[in-house]
């Protein structure tokens, strides 16, 4: 009897050893998570915006101790969006972020369609098909950026910076991309009159994507051979396109929306936006019961909502003391700035310097 009850021992002791994995206690993994992100056309490591924001949310959520999740949609089209969205609430998700201009109808429908959950729409108001009703109910929270600053700030810099031919490449021609495009613009004109130049070349493009492609990187170091010394990559994945044919042809690039001195030698500087500050922000504000739901925010330069990176910018004259000097200015309100609303195409802007070439 004693020997039956020593082997009993034994093999409960195996069996409990077994389970906890050698002494040590596994955590398990959530059955449902309470923050979701549905990424916008591109990749979660786009190194560009949904990257950004995704950031945001991995941050919070890991600092909090709060299961997350992010949802990729099986294509472009407010049906795929949804369908994502639903995935996410019936997973749990208290709390839905979506990045991009292309969120704002499915939005629209959500925020109805699930009362209980709140959203955080990112570059976006929401708005129905025809874009006859607007309408950010309490449960959601617009959060826009002055990306007209960004580019200001960029465009400004590179030519005080000597560079005088400048490239905009930029993705799908929506709102945050145009403002970064004509804020760039109004940037290199700006410093070129400071400068005392009677002219400087500016070549334009949307690509109609956001995605890395041959026929990009083709065009892009057609541009350099051309004498294009820069190019404002500004459209996601589009920008791995326009930092290889850098690399090739020992050209200059500057990225977009998050400090990507990391991609490329080629990148000088990235016109960025606090997207992950601003997700933790909002996030922030949610879980201490001060979502400010039915509002649309616009983050400038005056909430530090815009910037350059100065600290891994890689320019030859234009100096940390320049930067704080037209940040300072951007921030009191004193370069009123041209964006998407108030002119149709780069060549209204009124520039007078700029010589603005619209590739097609």
């Amino acid at each position: 009897m004693k020997k039956i009850v020593a082997v009993l021992l034994v093999l409960v002791l195996v069996f409990s050893l077994a389970a906890c994995g050698g002494g040590e206690t596994e955590t398990p993994e959530p059955t449902t998570y309470e923050i979701a992100m549905i990424t916008d056309v591109g990749t979660i490591d786009d190194k560009s915006f949904n990257q950004g924001t995704w950031e945001g949310v991995v941050a919070y959520a890991e600092e909090n101790g709060i299961s997350h999740k992010y949802y990729k949609p099986t294509e472009q089209s407010t049906d795929a969006y949804l369908a994502a969205i639903q995935l996410a609430v019936n997973g749990g998700a208290k709390v839905v972020v979506t990045p991009g201009f292309l969120f704002e109808e499915p939005i629209y429908l959500a925020q109805e369609l699930y009362p209980e959950v709140n959203f955080i729409l990112i570059d976006g108001t929401p708005h129905n098909a025809d874009y006859s009703d607007f309408r950010t109910d309490p449960n959601t929270v617009g959060i826009f950026f002055a990306e007209e600053q960004s580019g200001y700030l960029a465009g400004y810099a590179a030519v005080k910076d000597g560079y005088t031919k400048l490239g905009f490449m930029g993705g799908m021609a929506v709102p945050a991309v145009v403002r970064f495009g004509y804020g760039f613009v109004q940037g290199a004109e700006d410093a070129a009159k400071e400068l005392g130049l009677t002219s400087i070349d500016v070549k334009y493009h949307y690509t109609g994507g956001f995605d890395a492609t041959p026929e990009v990187q083709t065009l892009a170091t057609s541009w350099y051979a051309e004498g294009t010394e820069v190019i404002f990559a500004c459209g996601g994945a589009v920008g791995f396109s326009v930092m290889s044919a850098a690399e090739a042809s020992n050209g200059k690039v500057i990225g977009v929306d998050v400090d990507q001195s990391a991609e490329s030698e080629t990148v000088i500087t990235s016109a960025t936006k606090g997207l992950a500050a601003a997700v933790q922000e909002a996030l922030a504000e949610y879980y201490a019961g001060s979502f400010p739901g039915g509002e649309t925010l616009t983050l400038g330069a005056d909430m530090d909502g815009v910037a350059l990176p100065m600290e891994t910018s890689k320019f030859n004259t234009f100096s940390q003391a320049d930067y704080d000097a037209l940040y300072a200015k951007l921030v009191a309100g004193e370069i009123p700035l041209k964006k998407d609303t108030d002119a149709e195409n780069a060549g209204l802007l009124g520039t007078t310097i700029v010589k603005v070439t619209v590739v097609n």
